[in-house]
């Protein structure tokens, strides 16, 4: 790693700021570095197309936010100063670096600014690119115009492996999703895409070796080979790795529908049109398999540069194995106890053919197995415990339970957890095995317009908590700076929140009035979906082809809303008092968003049942709304004038909180919890 030696110390205790990830160490001081129309650029040391292509697209976001246009000439992006010691920005940097991203890769930087010049060091392209970002997070503006805070940064990574998988199988996603969520994963200093490409519901990438693969098992939507490429140097030039997943031995109704014959029962097979697990599996007794895998697993590794293959590995049922009688013979002939025998001599076979082609394996919690050979990645679905398990025994490992953003949890959630926390059980000898985590995209629930809704801003938390030193844990600011971070995401092309407005039209149906559309907005954005795999309970109908256009489709997985009035009610009941009272400014605070809710709820209930035929099921979730937001106004009435409510009274207004709890429609009111705490405080 590049060190690099600052004038002054850096202080270890934090610094406001609005940075996110939070960097390994800053100081900030007085004074500014004006940015103006006339900022200008200078390049010192090792020079490339890469580094030129991110500096370019950094100047294109800063021109895009203030507003400037940059010197510029037909032949360039931007024209480098020639006087470095005049410049406004000096990009120092030592070497190219690794031609493509690779695991642990010096992701280093440090940024100086001063009021005359910001200057950033880096030992490689892609810790300028790192850096780059944080110089984009730090431009603000005030009454006396744009500039950035003088500072001093000196960063790295806390994790190498700080990725985010996308799955294109469950629902298919194109390349215009693939590169927006690249863009926002090289803002928050992430450096892995996982590609979950083959699935029941899909086979997802083109197989000129066995094109019947992705020809029926894709309903034509594929990447093509040519398009992989594409997306492969779109990652690198952002520093991120592509790392590839083919689902095996289990999830392979796809595999099974193009060639029955590899699969351990009797075909035909169709693809999959809902979610679970199913029960087709390869059958690891039939030699046949390995030579597709041979000859596919080749093809991928020639297509795929890094080192790392992701094989799946999870969720074998294997009811497909114990109804076979020739495999539960196979078992017993090479005395392989039972199915998670076969399953490691599978392993062995596949982890072989990737030896050969020069890969590396990964796997889910599912390969852990006495005989998985030592260089195999185990990918922690599971949680702590797998995590130790791999560790103890000589595995890499990799952490994504806790950061399941599909689940639809909520930022804090993520950001607490934290693959090598200060208690954990994995003793220090074992510790630098856990290389980080990723936050895991399951697209059950999810289409195009969607995806970025639910992977955006709350994985900012994640990409964090790899990132940041451990001790960078305040959930009350990283929420502060999480809302500011998200509006950058939008300014690199995501649509986390722009598809909103046009989602909610739709719901509010042809013929609403702004009145509507307004009342709809507040009441969306007062619930969330059901968390965890609860969404099924409610729309077990859907299917693959079933629109996901519904309320808890608009809804953020998280409110806003909610959460802001959570915290306003845990300040007003726990915080300072008046001498006579509670603080006036806080009850009204809160008064007002009980009456907007209960306003909107009222009108919303009617929209929905009348003449949204969308959201026609959420209905009753917008009448609780109302009746509960009136029970947090008679308990807020109660608070203010100090007159103590009656038992009889508190068990009434928890009845009907109770009441309103029930989701439907899978969505669900967050705000009842504090809503419950002011009733208690009004009859305690």
């Amino acid at each position: 790693m590049l060190a690099v030696a600052l004038p002054v110390s850096i202080s270890a205790a934090p610094a406001p700021h609005d940075l996110l990830p939070a960097p390994a160490q800053l100081a900030f001081a007085e004074g500014r570095l004006p940015v103006t129309a006339e900022f200008s650029v200078s390049l010192r040391g090792h020079d490339d197309a890469r580094l030129r292509a991110g500096l370019s697209r950094a100047l294109r976001r800063w021109e895009e936010r203030t507003g400037f246009t940059f010197a510029r000439t037909p032949q360039a992006e931007f024209v480098l100063a020639s006087d470095t010691s005049r410049a406004a920005l000096v990009v120092e940097c030592s070497a190219a670096g690794s031609a493509l991203p690779t695991l642990g890769e010096d992701e280093s930087y440090s940024l100086e600014v001063s009021p005359a010049q910001a200057v950033l060091r880096a030992p490689n392209v892609v810790g300028a690119l790192r850096g780059f970002e944080t110089l984009l997070q730090l431009l603000q503006r005030d009454a006396r115009g744009w500039f950035v805070p003088v500072v001093k940064i000196q960063d790295a990574p806390r994790f190498p492996w700080r990725g985010l998988m996308i799955d294109v199988c469950r629902h298919w996603q194109p390349m215009e999703v693939l590169k927006r969520n690249l863009d926002g994963m090289a803002l928050v200093k992430l450096n892995v895409l996982h590609l979950h490409l083959t699935e029941d519901q899909g086979f997802r990438i083109e197989s000129k070796t066995h094109p019947r693969l992705h020809e029926l098992g894709s309903d034509g939507l594929y990447f093509t080979q040519d398009q992989i490429r594409e997306i492969i140097a779109y990652a690198a030039a952002r520093g991120i790795r592509v790392v590839p997943e083919f689902d095996m031995p289990g999830h392979a109704t796809s595999w099974a529908v193009a060639y029955p014959e590899l699969a351990s029962a009797p075909g035909p097979y169709v693809i999959e049109r809902g979610w679970g697990i199913f029960d087709p599996v390869l059958d690891p007794t039939n030699e046949k398999v390995y030579a597709l895998l041979e000859d596919f697993l080749g093809e991928m590794a020639a297509l795929f540069p890094d080192p790392y293959l992701h094989i799946g590995g999870d969720e074998n049922n294997g009811k497909h194995w114990n109804a076979n009688a020739r495999i539960q013979a196979f078992i017993r002939e090479h005395d392989l106890k039972d199915n998670e025998g076969l399953h490691a001599t599978f392993n062995r076979r596949v982890r072989d053919i990737l030896t050969k082609h020069g890969k590396k394996m990964v796997g889910w919690d599912e390969i852990l197995h006495p005989d998985l050979p030592q260089d195999a990645i185990v990918h922690s679905w599971r949680g702590p415990t797998g995590l130790a398990a791999a560790a103890k025994a000589g595995h890499a490992a990799i952490l994504s339970n806790g950061y399941y953003i599909d689940l639809c949890y909520s930022a804090a959630d993520h950001y607490r957890n934290d693959p090598l926390p200060a208690d954990t059980a994995i003793p220090l000898a074992e510790q630098s095995r856990i290389l980080g985590g990723e936050a895991t995209m399951w697209a059950e629930w999810v289409s195009p317009e969607t995806i970025d809704s639910r992977i955006w801003p709350r994985t900012a938390a994640i990409a964090e908590r790899l990132w940041s030193p451990r001790d960078v844990n305040d959930v009350a600011d990283m929420y502060r700076r999480l809302a500011i971070v998200s509006q950058r995401l939008e300014e690199t092309g995501l649509n986390h929140e722009r598809n909103r407005p046009a989602m909610l039209r739709r719901l509010a149906g042809d013929g609403a009035s702004a009145e509507d559309l307004e009342n709809l907005r507040i009441f969306v954005e007062a619930v969330e979906p059901v968390k965890g795999y609860e969404r099924g309970r409610y729309h077990a109908e859907h299917r693959q082809a079933t629109p996901l256009t519904r309320v808890a489709d608009c809804a953020r997985p998280e409110s806003n809303t909610a959460r802001e009035f959570t915290v306003a009610v845990d300040r007003l009941l726990g915080g300072a008092r008046r001498p006579d009272g509670h603080s006036a400014a806080a009850l009204q605070e809160l008064r007002e968003q009980l009456l907007a809710w209960q306003a909107a709820g009222l009108e919303v209930a009617d929209l929905l049942t009348q003449r949204a035929l969308l959201g026609r099921d959420s209905a009753p979730v917008a009448k609780s709304l109302a009746e509960a937001s009136a029970v947090g106004l008679a308990a807020l009435e109660a608070i203010a004038r100090g007159d103590a409510r009656d038992p009889a009274w508190r068990t009434e207004q928890f009845t009907v909180l109770e009441r309103a709890a029930e989701p439907h429609d899978a969505v669900q009111l967050p705000a009842l919890g504090a809503i419950r705490r002011l009733v208690t405080a009004a009859a305690p």
